[in-house]
């Protein structure tokens, strides 16, 4: 039973990878079924066995990609700084924001979304909406602890998110000449943390 499971899982992630390859690459429309099933070296019925469609497969790609990053994963405890956890998460959510498949991602949603609307709305469920809500738990965990007054946790996961960002992003994003160097991105975020916790202190 445990070898069936694993070999079904092992299956899901080839044709996970192999969807998440090509809707980099080639885009939405260009992608179909048959190609997925090609390139994960699978029967396209076990595609399907897998996924329903493409847009389940494409909001599946989404998911595992976000996770890939373990973002909110560690334990806050009643000795744990703030700071240092918010650093970790800033590095690993702007890691996951400027990578090739995020940014390729994010174009498709925006040049597909008139032939494909439906797009843009799994990409936001699977995506930000997703990240948001499990930022917002660390959020409302800093403040159950006492370690900072964060009475609206989802307002905060947003604005922290949101700060996050930053200069590399909207360079990476519209892929400037200038490129920020690791130096100033950790000066950045080190920078917006302190500010931010300031924001919130008890």
């Amino acid at each position: 039973m445990v070898n069936v499971r694993s070999k079904s899982e092992s299956k899901r992630k080839q044709i996970l990878d192999a969807a998440t390859m090509l809707f980099t690459e080639q885009g939405y429309s260009a992608t179909s079924m048959d190609l997925i099933a090609k390139n994960a070296n699978v029967s396209k019925q076990t595609v399907y066995s897998h996924f329903g469609n493409k847009d389940e497969l494409f909001a599946a790609s989404i998911k595992q990609k976000c996770d890939s990053y373990h973002m909110t994963e560690f334990s806050v405890t009643s000795t744990s700084e703030p700071a240092e956890i918010l650093l970790i998460l800033a590095k690993r959510f702007l890691a996951m924001l400027t990578s090739k498949e995020a940014l390729a991602i994010h174009k498709i949603c925006a040049y597909e979304s008139k032939s494909h609307p439906q797009l843009s709305e799994l990409f936001y469920q699977e995506g930000p909406e997703r990240i948001t809500d499990e930022v917002a738990k660390l959020m409302a965990e800093f403040h159950d602890k006492q370690q900072l007054n964060i009475p609206e946790p989802k307002f905060a996961a947003l604005q922290f998110l949101n700060l996050t960002k930053g200069e590399c992003w909207m360079r990476v994003e519209f892929n400037t000449k200038k490129q920020i160097s690791e130096a100033e991105v950790d000066s950045y975020l080190q920078s917006s943390i302190a500010m931010f916790i300031k924001g919130y202190s008890l």
